[in-house]
């Protein structure tokens, strides 16, 4: 990760090793959005708390993280809480899901985890709705219509929501949240007009679907023929942008990527939606 910081900065870090706050401004650099840490009191090895993202929205980062010796390895701890902590959240999250009324639901997990939370639910519900039971009438359509309304409700829900009092990171949430819905609600109802009657089609098969593998007690980000797993990289409380097809088939090229164990990155113009 010191491969994004400049000579300069490295050598601040490294200049200031037994100063944590050092480190600090550094931190938006090595971490896609860790903007600071919050410290305990101690005044050598002070305790790491929280991890806190661009737009105020605080992590815990569970017990015993010190900051002790080298920065490299204090900071390589910090990632490791970055990913168990997340998990930990994400698998919370995956359980309360249908205990709770989405909306209490939302506003008390963390943006990233209710995002990818709502997808693993969405594809979870197609996947239900297109697979035959072991007896009776199977009538794939209509559990996907079944599916679609309730997507409706449930937008109809977050959009009154919108409309009342939140606060500003309630606020960022829901509209990311509301972003991911409409996108899962047009696929659903591309799905009814297709009159998909298989998991194997491959209208469903080439969108990002999200599942949480009970097994492996683990999220797994799927797509075609591409499985990955995902990999619990803080992104804090991110403003989305309109998912279009062209963006489907960006995510379809970069996982089989991943997949295949390569890398990509889009390139094109400014302001297409790159990043």
């Amino acid at each position: 990760r010191f491969f994004f910081l400049s000579n300069e900065e490295l050598l601040s870090i490294l200049a200031e090793a037994k100063n944590p706050l050092a480190v600090q401004p550094h931190l938006i650099k090595c971490f896609d959005n860790i903007k600071s840490l919050e410290f305990g009191d101690h005044p050598q090895t002070p305790d790491i708390l929280a991890m806190i993202s661009g737009e105020g929205e605080r992590i815990s980062m569970g017990k015993n993280l010190k900051v002790r010796g080298e920065v490299e390895t204090w900071l390589g701890s910090v990632e490791d809480s970055m990913i168990t902590s997340l998990h930990k959240l994400m698998k919370q999250a995956v359980l309360d899901y249908e205990e709770e009324e989405r909306l209490v639901w939302v506003r008390s997990h963390a943006s990233q985890i209710v995002l990818t939370v709502a997808n693993i639910f969405w594809a979870k519900s197609i996947t239900a709705a297109l697979t035959p039971p072991d007896d009776g009438d199977f009538s794939p359509v209509e559990a996907l219509q079944a599916s679609h309304s309730e997507q409706v409700a449930q937008l109809n829900e977050l959009a009154a929501a919108v409309a009342g009092e939140l606060s500003s990171l309630e606020r960022r949430t829901i509209v990311a949240l509301i972003t991911g819905d409409v996108h899962n609600r047009d696929i659903t109802q591309q799905l009814v007009d297709e009159n998909t009657d298989d998991l194997s089609n491959f209208t469903w098969q080439m969108q990002l679907r999200y599942y949480w593998d009970v097994e492996r007690d683990d999220c797994i980000v799927g797509q075609v023929n591409a499985k990955v797993y995902y990999g619990y990289e803080y992104q804090g409380a991110t403003t989305r942008l309109v998912i279009t097809p062209l963006t489907d088939r960006c995510w379809m090229t970069l996982i089989g990527g991943l997949h295949l164990k390569l890398g990509g990155a889009p390139a094109g113009p400014a302001g297409t939606g790159k990043t």
